[in-house]
């Protein structure tokens, strides 16, 4: 096991350097003059031309990707332009309430998602099958960004139950509670997706466990329908569902730019938002490579869990 997780390290590599290519070349050819937007209209020709010089806009564009290459094997992501700070430090500041917002949006999907599933796969053919089946498609169907403002109408503003946006409260906030109370929305907006994404799949791979041999052998011996359903066949559903699982991590992290856009939630999703619209280059591209990272260690954690589940899974 250990030595396939160092070769899936290994192949981490490639992999954001192939995406530090592609973002680097997106950004590099999109119209405008990213001098121009970081000054603004009324900057003066010798301030345009300074700046350029020091972003290197006056280089080749292969030449600026080999710098900015040669900075990442040293350590150094570079320097963010719009907000004259390490890129570095910006990332480690926004890093903890992304993977806080994706973390706790990851264990309601798995928890309400496998749940859902196993109950419709117990239930087949009968209305609480149909129920929950069509609970999920509505749940998939719906768009986050306009969930996310369903559920801000209701909860924020009808209700007044919930907070609409930001970590902790402006005037008197902290604590575990402020913070799970901010959380909640934009953790439950994040996650309605992947649940329907989860269920659906739970249901069709318990549908597969209920019709093994030993599953019928349980039944034979007299064990009661919850525990075949639930002590036997869940747990073997579960190891099916642990790449699924890392594969939705990916969706999570994509979303969460929406979301915490909506929410204003400061994590990286918004600093991308802001980097983009700012044409800050390194900003983006650590960014990027901090969110393609973290997705792939998730995968290869879900790989190593679904191998301690069910060891005749084979890692290669």
């Amino acid at each position: 096991m250990l030595g396939y997780a160092v070769r899936r390290l290994l192949q981490l590599i490639p992999v954001l350097l192939g995406i530090s290519l592609v973002v680097f070349l997106i950004m590099a050819l999109l119209p405008g003059d990213p001098a121009l937007a970081i000054l603004g209209p009324y900057a003066t020709p010798e301030a345009l031309a300074s700046l350029r010089g020091e972003l290197g806009l006056d280089e080749p564009l292969w030449r600026r990707f080999l710098l900015w290459l040669g900075n990442l094997l040293q350590g150094d992501l570079g320097r963010s332009v719009a907000l004259q700070r390490p890129v570095t430090d910006e990332i480690a500041e926004r890093v903890g309430p992304t993977l806080l917002l994706a973390a706790a949006a990851l264990s309601l999907s798995v928890v309400l998602g496998l749940a859902a599933g196993a109950f419709a796969a117990a239930h087949r053919r009968r209305w609480q099958d149909q129920l929950v089946t069509f609970t999920v498609l509505l749940g998939i169907s719906a768009p986050q960004f306009w969930l996310a403002m369903l559920l801000i109408l209701v909860f924020a503003v009808w209700l007044q139950w919930l907070p609409v946006s930001g970590m902790y409260a402006v005037y008197g906030g902290g604590g575990a509670l402020d913070l799970l109370r901010h959380l909640a929305l934009p953790a439950l907006s994040l996650a309605v997706v992947v649940t329907g994404v989860l269920a659906r799949l739970s249901r069709a791979a318990m549908l597969e466990e209920l019709s093994q041999d030993y599953v019928r052998m349980a039944r034979a011996k007299g064990l009661s329908e919850a525990r075949v359903v639930y002590r036997h066949a869940f747990l073997n559903m579960l190891g099916k569902m642990m790449p699924v699982i890392g594969l939705q991590m990916g969706f999570l992290l994509g979303g969460a730019v929406y979301i915490e856009t909506v929410f204003q939630w400061p994590g990286l999703g918004r600093m991308l938002v802001d980097a983009i619209a700012a044409r800050d280059l390194p900003l983006v591209q650590g960014g990027v490579l901090v969110m393609a990272g973290a997705y792939v260690l998730v995968n290869l954690l879900a790989d190593l869990l679904q191998h301690l589940l069910d060891p005749r899974v084979r890692l290669s």
